[in-house]
């Protein structure tokens, strides 16, 4: 069987730890004869974004075809509204029995549809990533380009697909209230962990090996927090301060990933014996600091990091927000009500009381529900 995976919304980068990444890797594990259409825009060692600039179609170290589109002409309008040129070579080239679209926010979906028409035996998925944490924050993306441009994209595409998968309950209502995609056709598809990286950094000698480089005991509490630290999760700071100003000693903090300049001065500030910065982390060592941590903290939004963390079966400390209960599996995390010191000590507290209990249900349940090879057989079932 054949599928075709279309990255056209977002980035798509080989060796990353997306949703997209990952699907594509276990579907073709399973055997599926595999082909990704994505962008030029890529991201660089340090996460930020570049233009690639080898071969145009490509197969990778796992035998998926990849296809490189540039934008139809190189105009920053193109670029917002993702048209793109030789679209639809790739569909016909790659004959696939299911197409799956990684987010219909791009003008080039009338191309697939437009493909569909009278193929009949195709199946067709498409997910969303878009919510109002992350999109439609002012007035022209939430009413011109979400309400108008792309809920036309989603309708266009519609008749064809069997299912538009949320991969948070947020998102989920985002389809059915924004883009007035019809409920039947809705479900939840979460995102998760890497299993073949999950495994490799849950061996015992891991936890050894990196609670050493952290120059923590095995009788310290280690937390570990991280991702891009910028405007949208300020957070982080508050976190590193109540750690430092806590009465036990045996708690020490991880932090990980870039910090963005207007937040260095107070970041650098409250880095100490306790509170240590490791700098950017690729994706499988991101795994292997949360295998070295007894509780993983996000005092911000949401990140793929959540799902990824529940998912290797770590006890976790979230930000509460509405509409991302999924990670709530029944007792393998705690919630920070609110953005204060007073709360993350208080939490931090309840979860070493607890971790036991926390890491019986987590390692229970996690990786589980959280498994990308069973995401993957789910997505196109």
């Amino acid at each position: 069987m054949k599928i075709l995976h279309i990255c056209l919304t977002g980035i798509f980068t080989e060796g990353f730890t997306y949703q997209e990444n990952l699907i594509v890797k276990y579907h073709r594990l399973a055997g599926y004869e595999v082909a990704v259409a994505a962008s030029t825009v890529v991201r660089d060692s340090s996460g930020g974004t570049t233009e690639y600039s080898g071969e145009p179609s490509y197969t990778d170290s796992l035998g998926v075809r990849i296809h490189r589109l540039s934008t139809r002409f190189p105009s920053q309008i193109y670029r917002t509204l993702r048209r793109f040129a030789g679209l639809r070579d790739v569909l016909e080239s790659s004959c696939p029995d299911i197409v799956f679209i990684h987010g219909c926010q791009f003008l080039d979906i009338d191309v697939i549809a437009d493909y569909l028409s009278g193929r009949e035996g195709v199946r067709v998925y498409v997910d969303n990533h878009a919510d109002f944490n992350n999109s439609a924050k002012n007035y022209i993306s939430k009413n011109i380009l979400h309400k108008i441009i792309w809920k036309r994209c989603a309708k266009t595409i519609e008749p064809y697909a069997e299912k538009f998968y949320g991969v948070t309950p947020l998102r989920v209502d985002f389809l059915k209230d924004v883009y007035d995609v019809p409920a039947e056709k809705c479900e939840l598809l979460v995102m998760g962990v890497d299993d073949d990286e999950a495994q490799k950094a849950l061996a015992p000698e891991v936890r050894i090996h990196r609670r050493a480089e952290y120059g923590a005991s095995d009788d310290d509490f280690v937390i570990v927090t991280g991702g891009k630290i910028d405007h949208n999760k300020p957070q982080v700071i508050s976190l590193m301060k109540a750690v430092n100003e806590t009465e036990d000693k045996s708690v020490k903090l991880i932090v990980f990933g870039s910090v963005s300049d207007e937040l260095k001065q107070s970041f650098e500030q409250n880095l100490s014996g306790r509170v240590k910065h490791i700098g950017w982390r690729k994706s499988e060592e991101i795994y292997t600091d949360f295998a070295a941590a007894d509780l993983v903290a996000f005092p911000g939004l949401h990140s793929v990091l959540w799902e990824q963390a529940v998912g290797m079966g770590k006890p976790c400390a979230f930000k509460r927000i509405k509409g991302f209960e999924h990670i709530d599996l029944g007792g393998n995390c705690v919630f920070f009500e609110n953005d204060s010191e007073e709360e993350y000590t208080r939490v931090i507290s309840l979860a070493k009381s607890n971790i036991a209990s926390l890491k019986k249900a987590a390692e229970e349940k996690g990786m589980k529900a959280f498994s990308y090879k069973e995401i993957a057989k789910r997505a196109i079932e």
